[in-house]
């Protein structure tokens, strides 16, 4: 089933959402339309911007997770992208920190190349691949009832949890943070660390 025959819901109202209540919560974001989403959701020195290396945020989350066991790490990345780093959910899985969720947005499409379909509208189950390489809890999230009861999960419940949460394909305006690496990472190692 097509993408526009299912129900989903406005990307950017949805991260907006999920990140209202985050407190302290370090945020990884994966390339593009994640990025945006969450710069738009304001922006934060716990935010982590990635502009580049597609498939790695996952893998980044995961290591901050790991420095920074005491914190709450929320990776914001999409479908495409998640594809692209099927392997660091086995990694997350064997490494299982429980201080890490994973918020995938899914609009089943390659957002950056183009809007080509991704393997997920075809039947790729991001949710099935997650339990089957032993995350915690994952769960698909397709309306804003579901979108409520996803937020405490990826905020607070024991992880690593993966929220699968499918979006509109309808295009949102582009809202940039700042584009200087160093900065970023300056910023952000200076929030964490002090």
């Amino acid at each position: 089933m097509a993408q526009a025959e299912k129900k989903a819901l406005d990307r950017r109202k949805a991260v907006t959402r999920l990140l209202a209540d985050r407190g302290e919560t370090l945020v990884v974001t994966g390339l593009g339309g994640p990025t945006w989403d969450v710069a738009a959701a304001g922006d934060s020195p716990n935010n982590f911007y990635l502009w580049g290396g597609m498939g790695g945020a996952v893998l980044v989350g995961l290591g901050l997770a790991l420095a920074q066991p005491t914190r709450r790490v929320l990776v914001i990345t999409g479908d495409g992208e998640m594809l692209m780093g099927l392997g660091g959910l086995a990694t997350i899985g064997a490494q299982k920190p429980g201080n890490l969720a994973v918020c995938v947005i899914d609009n089943e499409r390659y957002g950056e190349t183009g809007m080509q379909e991704t393997h997920i509208a075809h039947g790729i189950d991001l949710v099935a691949i997650a339990l089957g390489a032993g995350f915690h809890e994952a769960t698909t999230v397709r309306s804003e009832k579901d979108l409520d009861a996803a937020v405490p999960l990826l905020l607070r419940a024991t992880g690593p949890v993966l929220v699968d949460l499918k979006v509109s394909t309808d295009p949102v305006p582009m809202i940039l943070p700042t584009r200087d690496g160093p900065a970023v990472k300056h910023r952000f190692k200076a929030s964490v660390l002090g």
